[in-house]
């Protein structure tokens, strides 16, 4: 018998009776009598493309009964959102033709203008033809990477590194070397080695991916020593790099820290986001980008997605013109300063001996590394059944490590939760401990908050 194409039904009549054939039924999700009928057809990118720890935490994490200190995702709860309905409503009804058509590749004028006035107070002197408005700056990083990177390119990233980051370097096929960091920032003397290796391979970093300013996942800030060292580095072996800055304004004191982008207009990509500062479900990010790159980036922008959502950038660019964004920022703030200190107090009052944490100056995380012997992944489970969840720190290295370590994050939890999160987070570490104390380890040491191991062969 003639095998059929995938999905197509097959024929069992006599072909010379007359008689229709019935038709075999066509199967259904967990029917297949193969896992991917089209697994050898995918291009050998997709190999690459694999779900996120934190996306299949979101399932268990959205229960009511499960404290989730896991997702990124920003309290809405402040927002004015009888306001902002008011907005829309007004924008639809006075603009809505324009609003809901296709627009420009390059994102609407008016609110690259208020972009550059945003990026303002991260010291950033901008013009608004530099600015490619993306779908997120996920989006952005992702537009970034496609039009530097080729399969097998060299990219450079701390470690800990944002695990969308890390997917997208994954997704092109890029080699990712990373570079330590500690409690502020990225190390220099790191990155000259890092780069310096590269370079002794004969090959060439295309660029160098950083979140200096509260960092996702280690909650850490880059100096401003440092910030000089690292931009006179990259200079130093001519490396593009690319600053990724979407909690730069979330700071609990003092006037935002000057964005490196401020200081190195021709060498630096940098990232934008609203998801933080106002809301995450329109997706509206930006690119900042030499003239030459905004060329590319927008070319690549048009091949995507035709164009950025132009109703999203209506809304996001009506909001900050009608409404005090600068004083709803600052109540973020508050409310992020609260429950940074709560979580902070309950790992003092909680967290057994042996373990230690980043203290943030703003942003939405901590970076915990456990007792020795503890691994945060095989611990999940565990967690999970005592109604807690976390994203242990293996996702956000590319090479396997962290298993120490993982990240929780304060954002979208009040106060008591926090708290209450933490204390049955510390009762699953105490039985781990427990259990090893009794039974043994069974498990050595694979990663720890700081990288100290070799980075990964680049030839």
């Amino acid at each position: 018998m003639t095998a059929q194409p995938p999905g197509r039904p097959g024929s069992t009549g006599d072909p010379g009776s007359g008689r229709r054939a019935s038709p075999a039924p066509t199967p259904r999700h967990g029917h297949h009598t193969r896992l991917d009928a089209y697994a050898d057809r995918y291009a050998t990118r997709t190999l690459g493309m694999t779900a996120s720890e934190i996306r299949a935490l979101f399932s268990v994490a959205s229960r009511p009964e499960v404290v989730s200190l896991a997702g990124g995702m920003p309290s809405l709860a402040g927002l004015p959102l009888d306001a902002v309905a008011d907005t829309v409503r007004d924008l639809v009804s006075t603009n809505g033709v324009a609003a809901l058509q296709y627009g420009s590749g390059q994102g609407e004028p008016v609110l690259r203008e208020q972009i550059c006035e945003v990026m303002a107070l991260e010291g950033i002197d901008a013009h608004p033809d530099d600015v490619v408005v993306t779908v997120g700056s996920q989006q952005g990083l992702d537009l970034v990477t496609r039009i530097f990177c080729d399969p097998g390119d060299v990219v450079v990233c701390e470690a800990p590194s944002y695990v969308g980051a890390l997917g997208v370097f994954r997704a092109y096929e890029c080699n990712v070397v990373h570079v330590e960091m500690d409690d502020r920032g990225l190390v220099p003397e790191a990155l000259r080695q890092a780069l310096a290796r590269v370079a002794g391979t004969g090959r060439r970093v295309k660029f160098c991916y950083t979140v200096p300013t509260y960092h996702n996942p280690a909650g850490v800030t880059l100096t401003a020593q440092r910030r000089a060292e690292v931009l006179s580095i990259c200079a130093e072996f001519d490396v593009l790099l690319v600053e990724d800055n979407p909690y730069g304004l979330l700071g609990f004191a003092g006037d935002p820290p000057r964005a490196l982008r401020a200081d190195e207009p021709d060498r630096i990509v940098y990232l934008g986001s609203f998801s933080k500062t106002f809301a995450p479900g329109l997706r509206v990010g930006w690119v900042l980008a030499p003239h030459a790159v905004r060329e590319k980036l927008v070319l690549a922008q048009e091949s995507s997605t035709l164009c950025p959502p132009a109703f999203s950038q209506a809304v996001v660019s009506a909001y900050l013109s009608t409404h005090d964004w600068r004083g709803q920022v600052k109540q973020f703030r508050e409310l992020y300063r609260e429950r940074r200190d709560a979580m902070l107090a309950a790992l003092s009052e909680h967290m057994p001996p042996g373990a230690s944490w980043t203290r943030p100056d703003g942003g939405f995380y901590v970076w915990v590394t456990l007792p020795e012997g503890l691994d945060a992944k095989a611990m999940l489970p565990r967690a999970v059944t005592a109604r807690v969840a976390y994203v242990p720190g293996t996702a956000f290295y590319a090479d396997g490590l962290g298993s120490r370590c993982m990240r929780l994050s304060y954002c979208h939890p009040p106060a008591d939760r926090i708290g209450e999160g933490v204390r049955r987070l510390a009762a699953v570490m105490g039985d781990e401990l427990e259990l090893r104390q009794t039974f043994g380890a069974t498990a050595g040491r694979i990663g720890s908050a700081r990288y100290d191991s070799p980075s990964p062969d680049v030839s």
